[in-house]
């Protein structure tokens, strides 16, 4: 068996751990450890689960060291001995430290937050896989750019994508800190449109003619989308379902089932067991979706703090070159994490599709 994929996660916040969590799932990758400036709880538990951690700065050690965290070195240190960086910290402390990981030679992973400019790459797994393969850098695009680039890419595939137009309801904050910010009682619209995850998406695939507007609401729980889009031709219920059952990283759910709310599905994934009641798929209301003639209406939900976590996992296998593949990347990532069961009716936790396996 060739060497596991020897990996580095600089930022240990609400991506950075889950991240970290699911490199350590991977039979193919190996942790070497996490960075952050913190030395609070969240790199105790870290330490807890027997991740080695790094100071991200040189007075962050020695704050770890203080309080009983036994840093294993610096980020310097830690970027030397790993194979791929994916740095998770907060807009902007990114693009600083490329500088940094090219000067060491690391090949690096950057989240949405930054500017597509940084890697000069942008990254979804299902769309554009190959021309990652072997780069020194690329950027995985946003929670929501995720899963318009997702949507569209499997009514793409299916030869029915033409002009897409969607509408965003973005949480507006993460659960954990909602203490510290946030918004409450009213609606804030983003100010322009397109709103920038349509320009975005085009960074992944330059054909997509998707136009976003966003408003961002006073909740935690993840973020609701509705899309119209105008077929290449008249179409049907089932020929849209199918297209979106091409993608084991789209989830159909039912209202019909009780998952009528982004609460409801999100208790779902706490009762199946995901870490942190996590959402890796887009979830899709199957039985909202509507077609008529050669328009297609649907609406999904976004988890914003799991959603790019397997288009991550992709990410580091094509920066490392270990697997040429998308579809076999993709395999391995679904399987370790659980992607792609259903999520409603009677079946429950069965595939949706019962031909993927074969198409795998």
């Amino acid at each position: 068996m060739a060497d596991p994929i020897r990996v580095a996660v600089s930022g240990y916040g609400v991506i950075g751990k889950r991240v970290a969590d699911a490199v350590d799932a991977q039979p193919d990758m190996a942790l070497v450890g996490v960075a952050d400036v913190a030395t609070d709880w969240r790199l105790a538990v870290a330490r807890r689960k027997g991740y080695a951690v790094f100071g991200a700065t040189q007075g962050a050690m020695e704050k770890m060291a203080q309080t009983g965290l036994d840093p294993a070195g610096g980020l310097d240190d830690l970027v030397a001995d790993s194979d791929v960086v994916v740095d998770c910290t907060p807009k902007g402390v990114a693009a600083s430290n490329a500088e940094r990981y090219r000067r060491l030679g690391v090949p690096f992973i950057v989240q949405g937050g930054e500017k597509h400019s940084v890697t000069g790459h942008s990254f979804s797994a299902e769309s554009n896989y190959a021309s990652a393969v072997g780069r020194t850098a690329t950027r995985v695009v946003s929670c929501n750019t995720t899963s318009v680039v997702r949507t569209l890419s499997a009514l793409k595939r299916a030869g029915l994508l033409g002009p897409a137009r969607g509408t965003l309801l973005r949480r507006a904050t993460d659960p954990w800190e909602s203490h510290l910010g946030g918004i409450m009682n009213t609606l804030v619209p983003e100010p322009s449109i397109p709103s920038h995850q349509g320009p975005d998406a085009r960074t992944v695939d330059p054909d997509l003619d998707v136009v976003t507007m966003a408003v961002k609401v006073p909740q935690t729980l993840g973020h609701l989308h509705y899309w119209s889009v105008r077929l290449t031709r008249p179409s049907n219920r089932e020929e849209v379902l199918d297209a979106f059952r091409s993608s084991t990283r789209i989830a159909l759910i039912k209202d019909a089932d009780g998952l009528g709310a982004v609460n409801a599905v999100k208790e779902l994934m706490l009762d199946i067991g995901r870490p942190h009641g996590d959402l890796y798929e887009v979830a899709l209301w199957a039985d909202m979706l509507s077609v008529e003639g050669s328009e297609a209406f649907y609406a999904y939900m976004v988890d914003n703090q799991a959603i790019v976590i397997p288009e991550t996992i992709d990410a580091i296998r094509a920066l490392a070159g270990t697997e040429p593949e998308a579809a076999e990347s993709i395999r391995r990532t679904d399987e370790a994490l659980g992607t792609g069961a259903l999520l409603s009716g009677p079946a429950l936790g069965q595939n949706p599709d019962p031909g993927a396996e074969e198409r795998r």
